[in-house]
């Protein structure tokens, strides 16, 4: 790493599902503030991935979640973006256990969406891939017998 160049971060995210629809949030803070996406944000020290995706979906949305299984890997890189910052993003897809949403910490909004509209809402066409990656995932892990 070249001197004073910034670090990579890593963030963790969910697509959380209860049946038809998709939770979403509307960002309240930057990166892509007032702009709609999955709940999500950084990976504590010494935190495991899966417990983190647990804790950012409770911090932001007061919902509850069994993770189904891994998305992807994803980047955000600073020149794609026009945000500052390089982060690594690993992307869970989940089930809602229990839980109304509630806006909280990096939140301004919070609610279940019919799939197609969260798709639609979302500003960034990674999170779409994500949300699109994981309706099939979880599809065929209803499927298998």
């Amino acid at each position: 790493m070249k001197e004073n160049e910034p670090g990579i971060k890593v963030g963790v995210g969910a697509v959380v599902f209860r049946g038809g629809e998709v939770l979403v949030i509307r960002r309240g803070k930057a990166p892509f503030k007032g702009k709609w996406s999955i709940p999500g944000g950084g990976l504590l020290y010494e935190e495991r991935l899966e417990d983190a995706v647990r804790r950012e979906v409770a911090e932001e949305t007061g919902v509850e979640i069994a993770i189904g299984g891994l998305i992807g890997v994803f980047e955000a890189l600073p020149r794609e973006t026009g945000q500052d910052g390089h982060v690594v993003m690993v992307d869970y897809w989940a089930e809602w256990i229990a839980g109304a949403p509630v806006a909280g910490d990096d939140a301004a909004e919070a609610e279940f969406a019919p799939l197609e509209t969260a798709l639609s809402r979302v500003c960034w066409d990674v999170t779409r891939t994500a949300i699109a990656s994981a309706a099939k995932l979880r599809n065929t892990a209803r499927t298998k017998p």
